[in-house]
């Protein structure tokens, strides 16, 4: 929603929505900045820093203090003591989780090459008691692009991504009593149906135009509102590895919004990240 007037520069971008999703958390506020900012940096950053980055998103200092402690718990940051201010930098295991990230962030969402009609099936259960096992093994197969076609059975047209999807199987602790592999399903018209079972599309598709219509509508007036305005572009993007498999052009609908959010996501992201950039080196010195 655009905003008029003196505090349109600064106000925290509002993206709308068809159907509600909730506002971004502080801690995933964090790691936004921390992948954009502080991880190309590659230097340590002072906890005012962060209080005034996650601030011109809306965020209370309570709210970034317990962000900033809790990613330290988990072991992606750690914490330095210098009289009594503290600065933070990244772990070896932060520095790889964000990396990872960002590999995925940006290397998504382009043109999928000419597709020759294969599939990677994966047959892949876990006891019914399992619950943390199942919800473990439902995020990191979706992670991995592929879609629930029916219980234990998964499906990808990207058969090249096996060795990825056994690693997985094999962190899990399911590879042995797995089965994976490849094959056609069928003529397209079957094909385009498996991909509306396994993915729903409609829903990824409304993800997008929403992404669409929000980014349009951001005008940001003056640096700390383009910073905002950037840091919002990429907490939004960062969603759409998860949501969108990245299924070849032949089993997408007519005139798919991806494309265009994907062409938007990319120019905008290119005319707002040297002024973001800027934002962040004003509010990282003393």
């Amino acid at each position: 929603m655009a905003r008029s007037g003196k505090d349109a520069g600064h106000a925290e971008p509002r993206f709308r929505r068809r159907r509600e999703l909730g506002a971004a958390s502080a801690r995933s506020l964090l790691l936004t900045v921390l992948g954009e900012f502080v991880l190309p940096g590659g230097e340590p950053v002072w906890t005012a820093t962060f209080l005034r980055a996650l601030g011109l998103l809306g965020v209370e200092e309570k709210a970034v203090r317990q962000a900033l402690a809790r990613s330290a718990g988990e072991g992606w940051l750690a914490g330095e003591r210098h009289g009594r201010r503290t600065a933070w930098r990244l772990t070896p295991s932060g520095e790889r989780l964000l990396t990872d990230g960002t590999e995925r962030i940006y290397g998504f969402g382009g043109p999928v090459g000419d597709w020759d009609g294969q599939w990677l099936m994966v047959l892949a259960t876990v006891p019914e008691t399992s619950r943390r096992l199942r919800h473990l093994l439902r995020t990191r197969l979706a992670w991995s692009g592929l879609g629930n076609l029916s219980p234990g059975v998964w499906v990808s047209p990207h058969p090249e991504r096996e060795p990825e999807v056994r690693a997985v199987l094999g962190e899990i602790g399911v590879a042995e009593t797995s089965t994976l592999f490849v094959g056609r399903l069928g003529d397209l018209s079957e094909a385009r149906r498996v991909a509306r079972q396994a993915w729903d599309l409609d829903e990824i598709e409304l993800a997008y135009e929403d992404f669409l219509d929000a980014v349009g509508t951001l005008r940001p007036a003056d640096d700390p509102g383009t910073f905002a305005a950037h840091a919002r572009l990429v907490q939004e993007w960062r969603r759409f590895p998860f949501l969108d498999p990245g299924l070849p052009a032949e089993l997408l609908p007519d005139d798919w919004s991806g494309s265009q959010a994907f062409s938007l996501f990319h120019e905008r992201h290119d005319t707002w990240r040297p002024i973001a950039d800027r934002q962040w080196k004003a509010m990282s010195d003393d």
